[in-house]
């Protein structure tokens, strides 16, 4: 028997694979540093901004997330570093816990918007002379790589598990 791209066995495995390179792009991106995670974001979030944008703010409501973007944007910039620190590091603070309680697709507008504040000087940039880890570097590049799909999907995997839900126990 010969199997055709159309084949669902080929489908399957392409499915596999492709399950295979985005839950690994996942792990690597969650063992960076905190400032690696946060830079990847940011790169991303500027070099692809294009791609990413549209599913990100099309179907967020991203009106959720504007009283958390503008505490952000009111605060120094040493606390607005600290704030997103704590955001990828999951610690409970006030701006984790409202952060906590968005929905994934809000989530990918509010870093989008956030990167957006950073571009626009509102939110501390990235320091001048920044050098991203060699393995930050390859999650960028892995990023890169992925269809638009597959984009998203690891970056609402990353987002969603961000901040903490005030709710859990």
């Amino acid at each position: 028997m010969t199997f055709t791209s159309n084949s669902p066995s080929t489908r399957f495995f392409n499915y596999s694979k492709d399950v295979d390179v985005v839950n690994s792009t996942i792990t690597v991106f969650k063992a960076l540093s905190i400032d690696d995670q946060l830079a990847v974001l940011w790169y991303a979030y500027t070099e692809m901004g294009k791609s990413i944008t549209p599913a990100a703010t099309g179907s967020a409501r991203l009106q959720l997330a504007e009283g958390l973007l503008n505490k952000i944007k009111e605060m120094s910039h040493p606390e607005q570093l600290e704030a997103m620190r704590d955001l990828a590091a999951q610690k409970n603070t006030q701006v984790s816990r409202a952060y906590g309680i968005l929905s994934p697709n809000t989530k990918l507008a509010f870093w989008y918007e956030l990167a957006v504040l950073m571009t626009k000087g509102f939110v501390i940039p990235v320091p001048p002379g920044y050098q991203i880890s060699r393995d930050g570097a390859q999650v960028l590049a892995t990023i890169q790589g992925l269809d638009f799909g597959q984009q998203i999907t690891v970056f609402r995997k990353v987002v969603t598990e961000m901040g903490v839900d005030p709710l859990a126990d």
